[in-house]
């Protein structure tokens, strides 16, 4: 006889069923745990009832109908292996799976049906100026799991629903799936369809391209690359683990020989747009997390800081100033916004601002200007972050 209570097997179709309806963003598997799931800025060590503890064999057994034998093929020789799976209509996971010293590992992301607008992801008014470009190049940046694909899929298929046009990505896994609209849509996935991003971007420059999305810019190939099609007339869009604007341009003149960044500044100065870099902040509820967004806008003055190679250290100064005007923002100017709408604490802006001596200070200014009596505040707890007003 069986026994009822017999421990359920890990399907992905249950997973992505459950993480949907529970708001996961990412889901653990390790040998030896349950599943477990991240909703917002937490990990919690619960899931669907029943369900058994892993086992290596168990990891492996989810994901082999998944993977062609390239990614077999990168599993064994590098240990990890990106790919994505999903449901038409429910969502879909990006997976990494990697060896570790524990045995075999995975982490999913749970990456929604439908592609969320810029306003419902948080972002702020003026990055609808990049919709309206139509060359140059673009840099979302942040560093990993802060929400720079989302963003690239949001500003893709906005492009998608107004422009009559060309849109082609090149991306490590596809993760979000956009459909035809105005625009006619080409996804590529490195490794299934081209073998890498600087391959897939320079065969895009061959297939009247309007837009071109490139999932990452890791090397020198696909920079310079990217920097060409700019430069001849395309709009490119791509994501660097970069922290600021200021990162952004060190990283991208860095890859170029010594005596070639005079050069590479130049071209840069005149081909790029904007530079978003985006911090998920815990709201003040604890569930779920915000963005702090930098978004420096190619003004005729950056334009001229970008020349130079002691212009790039201007650059924050040049964001701030630009707030009123162009809309630009620095971190530190979102995250007082931030706090000033009460979605996040101050512990919270000053664990995450640039200089939170200066960011005390702006707090400050702005009680004393409303007359709540901050003067006699310890300038101590505000370096500490833990001011309670």
């Amino acid at each position: 006889m069986g026994d009822s209570k017999q421990k359920q097997k890990l399907n992905l179709e249950g997973l992505l069923k459950f993480a949907v309806k529970k708001a996961v963003s990412d889901i653990h598997l390790k040998a030896g745990r349950p599943p477990i799931f991240r909703t917002g800025a937490s990990v919690e060590l619960v899931g669907p009832k029943g369900m058994e503890l892993l086992n290596n064999d168990e990891i492996m057994r989810l994901f082999a109908d998944l993977m062609q034998d390239y990614h077999q093929v990168l599993f064994r020789e590098r240990g990890s292996v990106d790919f994505g799976w999903g449901i038409e209509g429910l969502g879909r996971f990006r997976i990494n799976l990697f060896r570790s010293r524990t045995g075999n590992q995975a982490v999913m992301r749970v990456i929604p049906a439908r592609i969320p607008t810029l306003n419902e992801l948080g972002l702020p008014k003026v990055m609808e100026k990049i919709l309206e470009e139509r060359r140059g190049l673009v840099f979302i940046t942040g560093a990993a799991g802060q929400g720079k694909s989302t963003t690239l899929a949001a500003i893709a298929d906005q492009i998608n629903r107004v422009r009559a046009c060309h849109i082609i990505t090149i991306e490590d896994p596809i993760e979000y799936m956009i459909m035809d609209r105005k625009a006619l849509i080409t996804q590529r996935e490195v490794g299934a369809d081209t073998p890498a991003f600087q391959d897939g971007l320079r065969a895009a420059l061959r297939q009247d391209p309007d837009v071109i999305i490139v999932g990452e810019a890791r090397d020198r190939e696909t920079i310079e690359t990217a920097l060409i099609a700019a430069e001849t007339g395309h709009l490119v869009l791509s994501t660097m683990h970069t922290i600021d604007a200021r990162e952004t341009v060190n990283r991208v003149t860095s890859v170029f020989n010594e005596h070639e960044r005079e050069h590479a500044r130049l071209i840069l100065a005149s081909v790029l747009r904007a530079v978003v870099s985006q911090r998920l902040v815990g709201q003040t509820d604890g569930k779920a997390r915000v963005p702090a967004v930098e978004v420096m806008l190619v003004t005729a003055r950056i334009r001229d800081l970008l020349k130079t190679a002691e212009g790039k250290d201007e650059l924050h100064e040049a964001i701030s100033k630009g707030h009123s005007q162009y809309g630009m923002q620095t971190f530190d100017q979102s995250l007082m916004q931030l706090y000033k709408d009460g979605m996040i604490t101050l512990d919270m802006a000053m664990e995450h601002c640039s200089n939170p001596a200066d960011f005390a200070l702006l707090v400050k200014g702005i009680y004393s200007r409303s007359g709540e009596g901050i003067e006699s505040i310890d300038s101590e707890k505000f370096q500490r972050g833990k001011l309670e007003i």
